[in-house]
């Protein structure tokens, strides 16, 4: 049963056909992931109370129902060291189009990720996993399995991937938190079997993890039609 507040967020995002950012980091968070923190700036103030909060340097992206791929417009800002820059980064964003605010997050380190799912036509709810960020096209290092996920499959996907020397600390590296990265997956199960209905996709990418933390960097939901 999919808390009260997901099922808000999801009927406030029915006009625009996908949930924005903040919002899906919302929704992931209270379906039991991991996420930075952050605020949706409405004004630049709160951007810098809240950057001066967390700590420079932050994270800033565009938040607007008119644009879903944000790098595309200029939309991401990483590295954002001080007031100025913030107060640039704002300027420039609300020149976009249906500009809505700013999303600020605390910046992070690791291991980016990708998890996404997919409605297939054919074979229902399908579940991939893999090396995300800017990698994932040039690797193609990913894991595909049936939704709902087991703890034999995450220890198997996890397994399968030809990066796993990475995961577990190659050449005297850290080794990320193989135990978060599991419990990530099975909470993203058990969200989007209780979407499956109402979605046509979710990508998390990045998802960002370290010795400590497993965390999603970036969240695209795309509802489906009516």
């Amino acid at each position: 049963m999919l808390k009260m507040e997901i099922m808000e967020i999801l009927s406030s995002s029915k006009t625009t056909g996908w949930v924005l950012e903040p919002e899906a980091k919302r929704l992931l968070s209270l379906a039991g992931m991991d996420t930075p923190r952050f605020i949706w700036a409405k004004k630049v103030d709160q951007a810098i109370r809240f950057a001066e909060e967390i700590g420079f340097p932050v994270v800033g992206k565009v938040v607007s129902p008119e644009v879903i791929h944000k790098s595309d417009k200029g939309g991401v800002e990483v590295g954002i060291v001080d007031e100025r820059k913030l107060k640039e980064t704002f300027q420039r964003f609300s020149q976009v189009e249906g500009f809505a605010g700013m999303l600020i997050e605390e910046m992070l380190s690791g291991m980016e990720l990708i998890v996404g799912a997919k409605v297939d036509y054919q074979f229902g709810l399908v579940i991939l996993f893999g090396i995300g960020g800017i990698w994932t096209e040039i690797y193609r290092d990913v894991i595909l399995r049936m939704a709902p996920l087991s703890e034999r499959d995450t220890d198997a996907m996890i397994g399968c991937l030809k990066a796993r020397p990475l995961l577990e600390g190659y050449r005297g590296a850290s080794s990320v938190n193989l135990k978060e990265i599991e419990k990530m997956l099975i909470a993203f199960s058990d969200l989007v079997i209780g979407l499956e209905n109402l979605i046509e996709s979710i990508d998390l990418n990045p998802v960002i993890c370290s010795p400590t933390r497993c965390v999603v960097a970036d969240a695209r939901i795309m509802l489906k039609g009516e």
